[in-house]
């Protein structure tokens, strides 16, 4: 077991709940942050039934205030909490979309630099991986993002070692995603790092999502 695992495994048997925290922005991309918040609930909703387990992850969509957000397509988000009153976050998942906002929103750089720092786990999903970059997240690690914006997070940071043709790469502590389905994928990935393969199956399986955790795969 790595050490990044071991925290967040220590930190599950501490809590008996993970808070993943989804960072949620004006024209944030739909299924890159409801995607992990379906994963998550769900994965919460099968290990209590599974394993007895009474709330294995709480998930929170987290915003700069507690105002309604349009997200991409115009669909309005509702945060369940604003910068100021968030609570500490185990498992930080940063959605991709149209970055504008966040990548010039001082106030949103401080607070996903801030709560990266606490957390035991931060993740993208598409373009999300943009913002990780600019704050140094992904230094001297490997990343990838949708494969639309492969070229320009190569060209906007030439630094980086960008991979394209994976779902999803998993540095420990720093995990990255292509965009929408596989961030949903990530998630499942991240489910199996602390629930294990079977659990993971099992919240797939309960999505009907089509996917094998690599702990089961032949």
């Amino acid at each position: 077991m790595d050490r990044q695992l071991e925290d967040v495994a220590a930190r599950h048997d501490r809590l008996k709940a993970l808070h993943v925290g989804i960072l949620v922005f004006p024209g944030v991309e739909v299924l890159d942050f409801a995607g992990p918040f379906e994963v998550f609930s769900v994965a919460a909703r099968v290990a209590k039934r599974d394993l007895g387990v009474a709330q294995a992850f709480t998930v929170s969509l987290i915003g700069a205030r507690r105002d309604t957000i349009e997200a991409r397509h115009g669909m309005g988000v509702l945060p369940h909490y604003g910068f100021d009153d968030a609570p500490a976050v185990d498992l930080l998942i940063v959605p991709g979309g149209l970055m504008g906002q966040p990548l010039d929103c001082a106030l949103t750089q401080t607070w996903v630099k801030r709560a990266s720092e606490q957390a035991a786990l931060t993740a993208s999903v598409c373009t999300g991986a943009f913002l990780l970059a600019k704050l140094g997240l992904l230094e001297g690690r490997p990343a990838t993002t949708h494969w639309d914006d492969i070229d320009e997070l190569r060209a906007t940071f030439p630094q980086l070692e960008v991979r394209e043709n994976t779902p999803f790469v998993d540095t420990g502590r720093v995990v990255t995603s292509g965009g929408i389905s596989a961030g949903i994928g990530m998630s499942l990935h991240l489910v199996e790092r602390v629930l294990g393969a079977a659990m993971a199956a099992a919240t797939a399986r309960q999505m009907e999502y089509d996917w094998t955790p690599s702990g089961l795969a032949a």
